[in-house]
């Protein structure tokens, strides 16, 4: 068999290419004659720079040291494209796998109070290097600010009623009273594009803080002020709270649209084409694709989802490997979970390798 490898991240976990290389693994160690291509993949979530790297081979790895989503100095990568293009992915610099870490290596969850003003600061840095264009790979993030902490690092101010700063977060919004961008670093000539991982706009039953907050730590009544805050910065920025990605990242899709003009656009099917996924698809008896958790979200503009679109418009099988599945999957998919092959989501999260290699084994021995 001629079997196509292509995954998504395992948020907070493993990466895409590690990912791939573990399920290929499983396989062969099964079906040692099959043509195994890895493919990993990405949305505009964790890993999507170094597919981006992969797949431009002239592109420079560029690392800065800035202020993590709660406040800890963090290492982040961005990557310089020939032409003055600097591509930022949101999930180095302000993700939620940039949190710390609880004793059992769980991210310490902070929906209220989480930022995004390392993103701004990588975009700051790029801008100082002369970026005459930006990509920015928006998702994966800790938080639910609108991107104002992005757009504060970049010279924004966002006030309360008594005209003093607010401080960081998400939770702080509900208290927003004016902005003034008077101070705001102009983009570059060129523009800025935002990949997103979602078509989610901001605010409602679909937004960022109602589907998204929960997954970031919020409570009911957390993901309610959230909501609150980010109605109010809507309220005071204007824009188009309903465009599609809006909420992407915590509402960073938003806030860099409306603040700083950039462009909305869905990440998974740029970075699947840049990939070659179309071709590879020509040649593949079976697909496998997969990522840490399918949900309801994985067909509204993530990896998932796109690979099983294209696999159906080519007419190839797909098998879905994933962390856990909460909700149906579509008609036709063959799914193992890890958290099945474990015998719970603790063990498979402990050693994600080990399971991976079992999912890829498991779906050899199937299709023997």
């Amino acid at each position: 068999m001629r079997v196509l490898i292509a995954p998504d991240a395992f948020k907070g976990t493993l990466g895409a290419v590690a990912a791939a290389s573990a399920l290929a693994e499983g396989w062969l160690a099964s079906r040692p004659a099959d043509l195994v291509t890895r493919l990993p993949l990405a949305d505009g979530g964790e890993g999507t720079l170094d597919v981006m790297a992969a797949a431009v081979p002239a592109a420079s790895w560029r690392q800065e040291l800035v202020t993590g989503p709660v406040g800890r100095p963090v290492s982040s990568r961005w990557l310089e494209f020939p032409g003055r293009t600097a591509v930022v992915e949101l999930a180095e610099c302000s993700g939620i796998t940039r949190l710390p870490r609880g004793c059992g290596g769980e991210p310490c969850l902070a929906p209220m109070t989480a930022h995004t003003a390392g993103l701004g600061e990588v975009l700051g840095h790029a801008l100082d290097r002369g970026a005459a264009r930006i990509m920015v790979t928006v998702g994966g993030s800790a938080s639910t600010d609108g991107g104002t902490g992005a757009l504060a690092a970049l010279g924004a101010r966002f006030l309360d009623a008594a005209g003093r700063p607010l401080s960081p977060g998400g939770g702080a919004l509900a208290g927003l009273a004016a902005a003034d961008l008077t101070g705001l670093r102009p983009p570059p000539d060129g523009g800025v594009t935002c990949l997103t991982d979602v078509t989610a706009p901001l605010l409602g039953a679909a937004g960022a803080a109602a589907v998204f907050g929960p997954q970031k730590g919020a409570d009911p009544a957390q993901v309610a002020r959230l909501e609150a805050g980010l109605a109010r910065l809507v309220a005071v920025l204007g824009g188009d709270p309903d465009a599609p990605g809006a909420g992407a990242a915590g509402g960073t899709g938003y806030g860099l649209a409306t603040a700083w003009g950039a462009e909305l656009t869905l990440g998974a099917p740029q970075l699947c084409r840049l990939a070659g996924l179309d071709q590879e698809l020509t040649a593949a008896d079976l697909v496998i694709t997969g990522e840490g958790r399918f949900d309801q979200t994985s067909l509204t503009g993530k990896i998932c989802g796109t690979v099983i679109g294209a696999a159906a418009a080519a007419g190839v099988p797909v098998a879905l490997v994933a962390g856990q599945v909460s909700g149906a999957l579509p008609e036709g998919i063959e799914a193992v979970t890890l958290a099945g092959l474990a015998g719970g989501a603790a063990p498979a999260l402990a050693d994600p390798v080990r399971w991976l290699r079992a999912a890829g084994r498991r779906l050899a021995e199937r299709a023997a």
